[in-house]
Formats: structure tokens, sequence, C-alpha cells
């Protein structure tokens, strides 16, 4: 399995308590974010990553040169920032593979990739996006989905009580999706630009997961990860 890790954004959020540093290299529990990642993702199946930089893209180079020398990887450096979805343009555009996992680089979800997989193949899916149920948010805009799973809407982020959220992992088909950005301009998003215009002409689908979930993007989730993370085993 290929999987691109998106990790080429400014962390603009997390710079009060991250300086100098790309926010996929946040150092979490004694290490970076992104080694969690990486573990996490291999564990799973994946054997060839490929990285969309951007923001102190050096750094994060340096990192997997000397921590991770074995690793099969690629990776595509932006000249300026191109949205989510120019970025996931170009990365998927060096994979060699229909259906690739795309993952942000501060987003870590234990969900079961293999059984992911398998259910994007069978549904037909032409997007597949992991789902997480959580209660009291307004961080997060709220996912509407059929009892097929297929995703119907995607709500504007605002207070709910209940409801699932986008977990940040999904796998992408390359052909639907390289054909169906011919027309956009190299800078967009995937969200509004791809997703949301494409939602009711293509096959998108929820996966739902209970497993663990962190984004730490925002100061408060960054000092949680500690915690969570203080006691990571490569097992896990």
């Amino acid at each position: 399995m290929q999987a691109i890790i998106l990790a080429g954004g400014l962390g603009t959020r997390l710079k009060s308590v991250v300086v100098d540093k790309p926010k996929a290299l946040s150092p979490v529990a004694g290490n970076p974010f992104l080694f969690y990642v990486i573990n996490y993702l291999q564990k799973h199946g994946v054997n060839h990553f490929i990285f969309s930089l951007g923001y102190l893209s050096n750094q994060i180079l340096d990192y997997l040169q000397k921590d991770f020398p074995k690793l099969k990887f690629t990776f595509y450096i932006e000249d300026i920032p191109l949205g989510t979805g120019g970025g996931i343009k170009k990365a998927i555009e060096l994979s060699t593979e229909n259906d690739v996992l795309i993952v942000n680089a501060d987003t870590y979800f234990d969900v079961s990739l293999g059984v992911m997989l398998d259910f994007h193949h069978s549904s037909k899916s032409n997007c597949t996006i992991s789902l997480k149920e959580m209660t009291n948010f307004d961080r997060y805009g709220a996912v509407e989905v059929d009892k097929s799973n297929t995703i119907l809407s995607f709500k504007e982020k605002s207070f709910t009580k209940q409801g699932l959220i986008n977990g940040g992992y999904l796998i992408l088909d390359k052909k639907y999706f390289l054909e169906n950005t011919k027309t956009l301009p190299e800078i967009f998003s995937f969200e509004k630009d791809f997703l949301e215009v494409n939602l009711h002409k293509m096959m998108v689908k929820g996966f739902k997961s209970n497993g663990y979930f962190i984004d730490i993007g925002i100061p408060e989730d960054f000092a949680k990860a500690q915690n969570s993370f203080i006691n990571f085993s490569s097992n896990n």
C-alpha cells in the first residue's frame, strides 16, 4: 500500500508552542509526531510513502534520512502553498497505485487500514473517508451518512452534541481524481473544490472507526498528545 502524507502546512495555530519546526516534527512524548504516524502506517501495510512538503521541508527530509534510513519514500516540495487539493494532486501523480491512502501529518487515527481498503474496493468507492464518532464538538464539521455509509453531506463547523467527523485518513481513486480536477487551478481545496462539488457525482463512502484519534493542530490537543503517547509502543 502507498500512502501520501500531507506535511506542507504552516502550522500557524501551533506556533505559540512549537517554534521553528514544521508541524509534523512537533515534539510529542520524546519523539517528533511524524515518528508515530510512520510507525503506525508501516504496521498496517504501508511500504511506500509519498510526502507532500512545503514549509521547512528540509527539516523533514533530514529527519527521514537520519531516523528512517531504510524507508522507501518520494516527495514533492511546494514552491508556494497549493492548498489541500493542489498538494494532493502533485503527490498522487508520484504514486504507482490507483487507490492511495492519504493522511494528514498532524493526525493519528487508529483505523484498520486493511479492512478500510477492502471496503473501498468492495463498495466501488471513488473516495473512502475515515469517520470518528465524537460528542460535544465544534472544532470539526459533522459528516452525514446513510445506512450503507454513503456520505450524504459535510456540515459546516458548529457545536454538535453527537456526530461523525472526518478522521483525516482517506483512500482516493487516483484516476477519478485526476480526471475530475483537470480544469481546476493549480491552487485549490480538496474539500471545497473537489469533494463537495463532486459529492453526488461519485461514490463517497465513510468508514467508521472507534480507534484512538488525535489531531495536534491546536495547542490544547498538542498538550493532550503528550500524555497519550507517553507509553507509546511499536506494538500499538
